[in-house]
């Protein structure tokens, strides 16, 4: 058995921190300076992180490559069979014209203006399709819509990217929050209530923060109140849901109420300065948006039934506990309970779970249901799978290749070397421990997969230095959410519907910045939770 060394370098923590960061900084450093494809950028940090685990770390080369094996096949089945449904679903709608029709429903219903449309696309209905789905889709699909208004592809890929933070803690029913309570053995309920006091916070902000990114003080002055009336509806609905009903229905009742409280206000407001803002596709008269829904008819409206769809299948899905059905638990050969887990004293177990109805096929049940209602043809319905295909084939590697990384820093040691260190700070950890999820975050792209491997260590490490528990696994959860609109594999499937692919270092250079400005906001918000505001934390 492999015993994980901790301190590999000369026995310095910090020695072995800055070691194990080299992987990560390669990756950043080809995407966001070099500007080489995310498929290389992953490939390459994949590479040198095998050479220096084997070179510092010790973990033999058999593991080493069952690790990176595991670690390919889940990011194959489930996280891109997920994202291939939904994309499945998106050209779907592409290919029957339902695309087209969400266009002019959002002209002839909602609002012309861009900032507007941001806000409805980008924020609520980007936090539905996280809600439902996650791992990249609510980015590549918002978008994709985003520039089917019109709007520059690199503007729409970074506005979504920015708006994909305040719900990914809830994302895909909850399940991010339901795995921080197994690993940790603290109770999901107030995880979520605890996650429910940071999260709409930064979901209050967001609006009011993306509208100065976009046009700085003068967009957001003549567009403040759709912000208030957006971030406020969203983030009150899911501060009730996670702390009254649980983690499975924030995100897609706080997305719905918030995109329908965008819509009705703006059907009794509309910004003074709007003519300044008018969509870029914007070049119709009103007389043609009327007709092109068809004088107010059902037209439109056919642009939201693959949305509408998906959105009940998955939910009935999930209640159901339809995924379950089938399930295989593969033990990982050369890996399962093959590694002493070092730190918590226990053998690492490798486990793949197969399930043949997870998300992925609830959401291939949508696309065929959708088919149906919006009469396509075999062909489209093929040919639109096709399209996804294409799309996503690079994006496939680098998701592949950036999850192999995340195992092999998982079984190797090198995650829970990173981890002591930021432990190890002491009485700065409340501002630092957001950080530990987001680097495990940027590294499998996956809250989720943050949770499971940090979520334990600051449960650990808050115990140690007299913290509540609660407040630092919750944190682990909200620090991961501020690196997914720069982990490459969140990157490289939001820019995959788009001329954007192969060109994702464009992204993170814009987005990187926001991503470490939203966790240091973070940080500060947990030191206060944690000393100066203890009564927002729940007692469990």
């Amino acid at each position: 058995m492999f015993h994980q060394i901790l301190t590999p370098v000369a026995g310095s923590t910090f020695l072995s921190f800055l070691v194990g960061m080299i992987p990560i900084a390669v990756v950043l450093v080809l995407l966001g300076i070099v500007r080489a494809p995310a498929w290389i950028s992953a490939l390459s940090g994949l590479v040198i992180g095998f050479i220096i685990a084997l070179a510092f770390w010790k973990i033999p080369g058999g593991l080493a490559i069952s690790s990176v094996v595991n670690g390919m096949v889940f990011a194959l089945w489930p996280v891109m069979w997920i994202v291939f449904a939904a994309m499945w679903l998106y050209n779907l709608s592409q290919r029957t014209g339902a695309f087209d029709q969400f266009r002019k429903w959002m002209y002839h219903y909602a609002t012309t203006d861009r900032r507007i449309q941001v806000l409805i696309i980008a924020f609520s209905f980007g936090a539905l399709m996280e809600g439902i789905a996650g791992f990249g889709t609510p980015v590549a699909i918002a978008s994709a819509l985003l520039v089917g208004l019109g709007f520059p592809v690199l503007d729409a890929v970074v506005y979504c990217l920015i708006f994909d933070t305040a719900p990914v803690a809830f994302g895909a029913l909850g399940v991010p929050i339901v795995t921080l309570g197994s690993v940790t053995g603290l109770h999901a309920n107030a995880l979520s209530a605890m996650v429910g006091r940071q999260l709409p916070i930064f979901a209050f902000i967001l609006p009011f923060y993306v509208l100065l990114v976009m046009g700085g003080w003068r967009a957001l002055r003549g567009a403040w109140p759709a912000a208030l009336v957006g971030g406020l509806s969203y983030s009150v609905t899911q501060f009730l849901v996670s702390n009254y009903l649980g983690p499975a229905l924030p995100d897609v009742l706080a997305a719905l109420v918030s995109l329908i409280c965008i819509v009705l206000f703006t059907r009794v407001w509309q910004p003074k300065d709007t003519a300044n803002y008018q969509s870029f596709a914007h070049a119709e008269t009103a007389a043609a948006r009327e007709s092109d829904v068809e004088a107010g008819g059902t037209g439109g409206w056919r642009g939201w039934v693959p949305w509408l769809t998906v959105t009940i299948v998955v939910i009935i899905w999930t209640f159901l506990k339809l995924a379950g059905i089938g399930q295989k638990d593969v033990h990982w050969p050369g890996l399962d309970k093959l590694v002493y887990l070092t730190l918590y004293h226990k053998a690492y177990a490798a486990v793949w779970s197969f399930q043949p109805l997870g998300t992925g096929t609830a959401i291939l049940v949508a696309v065929i249901l959708s088919a149906f209602m919006l009469r396509a043809s075999w062909t489209d319905f093929w040919l639109a799978a096709a399209d996804s295909w294409k799309q996503l084939f690079l994006p496939i590697i680098t998701v592949m290749c950036i999850v192999g990384l995340a195992y092999l820093y998982n079984y190797s040691g090198m995650a829970y070397t990173l981890g002591i260190a930021v432990a190890a700070l002491g009485a700065a950890f409340p501002f630092f421990s957001g950080f530990l999820g987001w680097i495990a975050c940027f590294l499998s792209g996956s809250d989720t997969s943050s949770n499971a491997l940090f979520g334990n260590l600051q449960v650990v490490a808050a115990n140690k230095l007299n913290l509540n528990p609660y407040l630092m696994a919750a944190t682990n959860s909200s620090g991961a959410v501020m690196s997914k609109m720069i982990s490459p594999q969140n990157v490289t499937t939001g820019v995959s519907t788009g001329e954007l692919r192969g060109k994702e270092g464009l992204v993170i250079r814009r987005t990187f910045v926001h991503s470490i400005v939203l966790t240091v906001l973070l940080g500060i918000l947990v030191v206060l939770q944690a000393h100066g505001l203890s009564g927002m934390v729940p007692k469990g």
